[in-house]
């Protein structure tokens, strides 16, 4: 868009720097939590390769499609640094880039100052927020492949809104080489946007972009079109957010909503707005109904149950994106304008909600859990037990759905422990969801645990005869005739006796 080549991006540093460790104060900090469980693991097999002798499919076939666990791990490796200090030093990087990104954007979308920090103020005080039904948010409050995906998208999408096309493709590509999902919704926004805006029509980049997207896109080939059977439909049909029936009513207002404000930006452009968006609005539109309708088609017959596993709803987390750094900037400079107590009226309420949703989420844990930190939670004390007095190459065992007991608050053993575990029924069940080759390892393994809740002895004997498991964390309830060094008031740390 030539009108905007001309704009000069001017960044206030050290106030998003400040802004970013607000935002890391109101939305809180977790290691290893949901996700978290799949990403920290691989970061540390990088940093020590001696880790996780059993399992490790269950996290690496995420971990090898991206450079995400390399560039972390290696930072702890070679600075010589705790894995958990890299992990937490890149989330408060990638907290200050997202906002970097969305100063950019706001500059380009807005002329005035206070719409332009009205922008990148709403952002920071929703990053914590659901997009609709897609099991996601804006900005996870842990270190995942999206903590640099996100920024790097809405980098490349503001210097395509800038007109630097070369540019825009080198951070698509850049966010392929850590989000490929990812960067398909950003190359789908690039390619539409640059039709839409026919001025700065250059026909060699966006067959670039489609060249960066055509990879990506052809992992369909990898779906098959036929109806999910035994136990990998089960595991399927458990992810119901795959699924446009498994939606509740308040996550489709998620969807339609943005899509209906949108269209009061595009059509109703504010004075004080940019034509770029304008047409940013026009294109998202476009793509949120799309996926929108992909979804329930995908969701329309048991024979595209495979392709479910695209998630095409997940196009709405760039929409959330872009579309509250617009909201943002119109509410900046029409309803806050230079009154500083609006602006403390707006956005104390909303960071307090944040706060309140961060601690009713992680009750039983620390606000921002920093490295090393464990006091507060029994869990987290035991795993770092276990990761202090067990040996390298011990393999777990743990209830199959250990995350979602109450006062667990979704801590991932592997993330936190550093030893080996037999599958779970939470987050390595996800693994098998993507990657149905690990279906027969992980039944394998979860046939082992099943009835766990009614372990005795007897039935711990019988796993160390049967399994390579070694040790295992039981509830206090269950320890009773087992040799456990360690315990607390929730739960125990056994060790199986081999014969």
């Amino acid at each position: 868009m030539k009108r905007n080549e001309t704009i000069s991006i001017r960044y206030p540093w050290l106030r998003l720097f400040l802004l970013a460790c607000v935002t890391l104060l109101i939305q809180g900090y977790h290691l290893g939590v949901d996700d978290g469980e799949i990403y920290i693991p691989a970061i540390k097999k990088v940093a020590n390769p001696k880790l996780y002798p059993f399992g490790a499919e269950f996290f690496e076939s995420h971990a090898h499609m991206s450079l995400f666990s390399p560039l972390v791990g290696e930072t702890a490796r070679l600075l010589h640094i705790s894995a958990e200090f890299a992990v937490f030093c890149w989330y408060i990087g990638c907290t200050f880039l997202i906002l970097i990104a969305g100063w950019q954007l706001a500059q380009i979308f807005f002329r005035t100052v206070r719409a332009q920090w009205g922008a990148v103020a709403l952002l920071a005080a929703l990053l914590p927020v659901p997009v609709a039904g897609t099991a996601l948010v804006l900005s996870d409050n842990y270190l995942s492949a999206r903590s640099f995906s996100a920024p790097f998208a809405l980098l490349a999408i503001g210097f395509m809104l800038r007109g630097r096309l070369r540019m825009a493709f080198v951070w698509l590509v850049v966010t392929a080489l850590f989000h490929p999902q990812m960067a398909v919704y950003c190359a789908a926004f690039l390619m539409l946007y640059w039709y839409f805006d026919r001025s700065s029509q250059n026909a060699e980049q966006p067959v670039r972009l489609l060249a960066m997207a055509a990879p990506s896109a052809g992992l369909l080939h990898s779906f098959s079109l036929q109806p999910a059977v035994g136990a990998y439909r089960d595991v399927l049909y458990s992810r119901t957010y795959f699924f446009a029936y498994g939606w509740h009513w308040y996550e489709w207002i998620g969807a339609v909503a943005p899509l209906l404000l949108l269209a009061l930006f595009a059509w109703r452009t504010p004075r004080a707005a940019s034509v770029a968006m304008a047409t940013t609005s026009r294109v998202l539109i476009v793509l949120g109904a799309f996926s929108t309708v992909v979804f329930l088609v995908f969701s329309s017959s048991h024979r595209f149950d495979n392709l479910t596993r695209v998630q095409p709803m997940r196009m709405f987390h760039l929409v959330y994106l872009l579309m509250f750094v617009m909201l943002g900037g119109v509410i900046g400079e029409y309803v806050l304008r230079a009154k500083p107590w609006r602006w403390i009226a707006l956005f104390v309420p909303l960071a307090l909600g944040m706060f309140t949703l961060d601690r009713s989420e992680y009750a039983y844990s620390p606000h921002i859990e920093l490295p090393g930190l464990t006091a507060g939670n029994a869990w987290l004390e035991a795993f770092a037990w276990a990761r202090e007095h067990t040996p390298v190459d011990a393999v777990f065992a743990l209830d199959p759905e250990y995350m979602a007991i109450p006062g667990e608050d979704l801590h991932g053993f592997r993330a936190l422990s550093d030893r080996s575990m037999l599958a779970d029924a939470y987050k390595d069940s996800g693994a098998v969801t993507m990657f149905p080759r690990l279906l027969d390892d992980w039944q394998q393994q979860e046939q082992m645990l099943r009835g766990w809740r009614s372990f005795g002895p007897s039935d711990f004997e019988r796993l160390a005869q049967i399994s390579p498991v070694t040790w295992v964390v039981v509830e206090r309830r269950q320890e009773g005739g087992l040799d456990c060094p360690y315990s607390n008031a929730a739960v125990a740390v056994c060790r199986l006796a081999i014969k």
